[in-house]
């Protein structure tokens, strides 16, 4: 792997660190080093995707994603991630979660990857979901429908869509007529 010649810290938060790194024949180059991070799509028994609505202060809007979060505790692995952000978020519980992909969000300026899963879940949730997010049951179908038209503002979601709407036990639910 490239390292740069130099890098000093411009900047660091919670979650994010901002660098300015040198890189012969680039020059200086800043980077935004965050955690990675974990997306699921959680599929009902009856084929509902399990969604949240959630304000995003940097869109200045709500959107309407899959679960998501952080892999920001020690330790942890994607998949165990995922399955407690799919729980904390919307009260559902994952039922065997398998890794659709991955992509890095945004690599012209941070090093953030998005591991991205699927997952049946229970009927109703067990718990209440997390404060300020609004949790939304759509059709798989109507859902893969929206990515693939645009609908889905949020790139992790529409990606992640796309994506379960290939998977062989997914795909007649994702292609099912209204």
């Amino acid at each position: 792997m490239a390292e740069p010649a130099a890098s000093r810290v411009a900047w660091a938060g919670d979650y994010l660190r901002v660098e300015i790194e040198t890189w012969p024949g680039i020059g200086e180059y800043e980077v935004i080093h965050k955690y990675d991070a974990v997306a699921v799509v959680p599929v009902t028994p009856d084929g509902d995707v399990v969604l949240v609505r959630q304000f995003r202060p940097a869109v200045r809007d709500d959107l309407l994603e899959v679960p998501a979060g952080l892999l920001d505790i020690d330790g942890e692995d994607a998949l165990t991630c995922a399955e407690r952000e799919l729980f904390e978020e919307t009260g559902y519980r994952g039922r065997g979660a398998a890794f659709l992909g991955g992509t890095y969000l945004s690599p012209g300026f941070t090093d953030e990857y998005m591991h991205l899963f699927w997952t049946w879940t229970d009927p109703e949730p067990d718990a209440e979901p997390e404060d300020g997010i609004e949790v939304v049951r759509l059709p798989l179908r109507r859902a893969v429908a929206s990515a693939r038209e645009g609908k889905v503002r949020n790139a992790t979601s529409a990606l992640a869509l796309l994506l379960a709407a290939g998977v062989p036990s997914l795909r007649d639910v994702a292609a099912s007529p209204p």
